[in-house]
Formats: C-alpha cells, structure tokens, sequence
C-alpha cells in the first residue's frame, strides 16, 4: 500500500515538510510506502472551467504546463492522500487549492473511496479555517477523512520550528496510525473493499 502526500508549500523543506515528514516516518513503520511530492515554485493555473477534461475524456486537465498532471498520475499507484498546506490568511496556498480542483474534476475516479487527511502548518491562528477547507473536497469525493486526536494542525514559522511543536508531532504519528490502520482493514482480502454506491441523483436548483 502507498500514501501520495502532497507538500503544498513554496518551501520544499520548510515546517509543511517537517509535519509531513513525521506522518511519512509513521506510515514507514506500519509497513505503508509513502511519496512526498512538492508543488514547486513555477505558476500553477487555476481551473477556467472549459470542461475539456470531461468532454474528451481526457482523465487529467486539458492544460499541461504546470505540475497538476504529474501529480494526478500519481494517484494511480496510490491509496491515499494526505495534503498538506501553510495556512495564507486563514485559508490554504492557492496554488494547492487550485492543484487539487483540477485533479478532481478532471481525474476524480482516481480518488474515489481512498482516505484522505489535511495537515495544515501556521504561525498562530487561521488554521482550523484552511483545515476545514483543504477537507471539503475529500467529502464531496467519497474519500474517508483520517482524524486524528485534534485537528490535523502544526505550529511553527521559521523552517524547522514544526519539528519543536511536540502536540503537533504527536498529532501527525497518531493520524498515520490510523491511516495505516484504516488501509489494512480496506485492504484485508488483497483488493480494496470499497462500499456499493448509487448511482449519482443530481439536481439543479435552477433548470
């Protein structure tokens, strides 16, 4: 079994990294192979809702300059999905926020039914809120959310200080452990046990 965790952060070894890290060290340990991929610093397009992805059937964006298919690929091999976030005025890095609505809107049957956690890293406050946000599209995609015991939340400002946040480090390890934990009951025959679904009901508030 394999975790993608994806750093959302500009600062590829900064204290999104080190929170990362601890659950990563976690997951290792429980026999669970994890791969930590960073968003990067280049531009990254937001979604301009051209629908070019579900028209074609593409499976990935229609729009291939920026890091958004490369990581999208990578959940082919994946069993979950751990995002983690520096929290900008309360709210996640836009340009995860904007990896993560590509990704599902165009390739969202990769994700479907695989658990998923949001970490989110600040300096002080705002965090519950980017938390809550980073969660929502998780829910909308059938993926169980992994808790732990508080929000998944780290302090820290300067590169390193996550790793001082004793709570924060502990919190990761016990969301691991119940990542790991949920994954081998999912997994206990061989082949995901995933529940039957109906078939989606949508409707339009305004036709």
């Amino acid at each position: 079994m394999k975790v993608l965790m994806i750093n959302g952060s500009p600062r590829k070894q900064g204290n999104t990294f080190v929170a990362l890290s601890e659950a990563a060290k976690t997951l290792e340990q429980q026999g669970i192979e994890t791969e930590i991929v960073h968003i990067g610093v280049k531009p990254i397009r937001g979604c301009i809702a051209c629908g070019q992805c579900k028209a074609k059937q593409l499976g990935k964006c229609a729009f291939d300059d920026d890091v958004c298919n490369s990581i999208s690929a990578k959940l082919d091999s994946a069993d979950a999905l751990i995002v983690g976030s520096p929290v900008y005025y309360g709210q996640p890095n836009g340009a995860v926020m904007s990896i993560i609505q590509r990704m599902f809107i165009s390739a969202g049957a990769k994700v479907q039914n695989k658990p998923a956690a949001a970490v989110c890293v600040c300096r002080r406050g705002g965090a519950t809120a980017a938390y809550q946000t980073l969660n929502m599209p998780f829910q909308m995609m059938n993926m169980p959310v992994v808790t732990s015991q508080y929000w998944n939340i780290v302090y820290g400002r300067e590169e390193g200080q996550a790793a001082l946040d004793t709570e924060g480090m502990q919190t990761m390890r016990t969301m691991a452990n119940n990542m790991a934990w949920l994954l081998k009951k999912i997994h206990a025959n061989g082949n995901p046990d995933y529940p039957e679904r109906e078939a989606w009901q949508p409707l339009n508030f305004i036709r």
